[in-house]
């Protein structure tokens, strides 16, 4: 009971300090395991008083995506988190990943994890009313889906997005050059307006920054078994046939949106980021742009892939 309260008292003191980072995390939880992955990552953040998150709104038009969110909120002891769900979304196919887990029951017929149920509220509404209640300039949004959400509030919101928002870390794109990225090419529109438009800074991971980086099924097996039954886990081997390593692409964007400068990355230079009508990225060097991506060479890879196994495997302080 006393190491809760200091607990609460050193995160108080870091919230104060502004050392705690506010994240809204925007995911098509659903369609790849790395999105379940990232937001356990930032839980565990949140565990150690350096990221608070404001919300989860979500782009994958699947009704069990807001459900898994739920689930895994609540498994960490933060079921109260607001999360809004996308209006007339992109992939709304079935996701054994969020409905595998989501559907576990109990002998006794209960479900094995608990949630608070009912219907999350529209994103855009869930967006302005997390940003509207933080401090100007304090608020990182991590996005690892679709622009869907994004690009709707910016339609609305755009001052208000100028005036709270301090960076866009989004995991999309191919740098410096390459094929589409599936985050960009689902929803092209969406993804042209947020990268053209969006008034605050942002830093892209591309598909090669996690591709290089493999969450290994060993840790699922080993790291994860200081409980018996995990969310993410569940939902990392009902993706796919185990054992399989998968590569970490949203973690990648959580990461360096809370320690951007402990050197897991390297950065290019500003410049703009455009969109073709294939869905294929093209950077543009320009001292005054707001844009850079992710660089990461080979000194870097084995202690960022640790720092991403540590993170996503944390133990919760589960609240009996």
């Amino acid at each position: 009971m006393i190491a809760k309260f200091l607990a609460a008292l050193l995160f108080a003191a870091l919230v104060a300090a502004g050392q705690t980072v506010p994240i809204i995390f925007d995911t098509d939880m659903g369609n790849d395991v790395d999105d379940a992955l990232a937001l356990a990552m930032i839980h565990a953040l949140e565990s150690r008083g350096e990221a608070k998150l404001l919300a989860v709104t979500i782009t994958k038009a699947n009704r069990y995506a807001a459900t898994f969110v739920d689930i895994v909120d609540t498994f960490y002891g933060r079921g109260d988190i607001p999360i809004g769900m996308v209006r007339d979304g992109k992939t709304p196919e079935d996701s054994a990943m969020i409905r595998v887990p989501s559907e576990r029951r109990k002998t006794d017929g209960s479900f094995v994890y608990a949630r608070r149920g009912g219907a999350p509220a529209d994103a855009v509404t869930v967006l302005r009313r997390a940003l509207a209640a933080e401090r100007d300039g304090s608020v990182v949004i991590v996005q690892v889906g679709f622009s869907s959400n994004l690009a709707a509030l910016l339609a609305t919101d755009r001052d208000l997005v100028k005036k709270k928002v301090r960076l866009l870390s989004a995991m999309a794109g191919h740098f410096p050059t390459g094929p589409p990225e599936y985050n960009v090419k689902t929803d092209i529109p969406a993804a042209g307006k947020v990268f053209q438009e969006w008034p605050t800074p942002i830093v892209f991971s591309g598909y090669e920054i996690g591709a290089a980086l493999l969450f290994p099924a060993a840790s699922i097996e080993h790291d994860f078994s200081w409980t018996p039954a995990h969310p993410v886990a569940d939902a990392y081997r009902a993706y796919k046939p185990m054992p399989y390593d998968r590569p970490t692409w949203d973690l990648t964007a959580v990461l360096y949106a809370v320690r951007a400068d402990r050197g897991y990355f390297s950065l290019s230079g500003p410049g703009h980021v455009t969109v073709d009508e294939q869905g294929q990225t093209h950077f543009a060097a320009e001292s005054s742009g707001n844009c850079r991506y992710l660089i990461l060479d080979d000194a870097q890879k084995a202690r960022t892939l640790e720092v991403l196994i540590l993170l996503a495997s944390q133990p919760a302080i589960i609240k009996k």
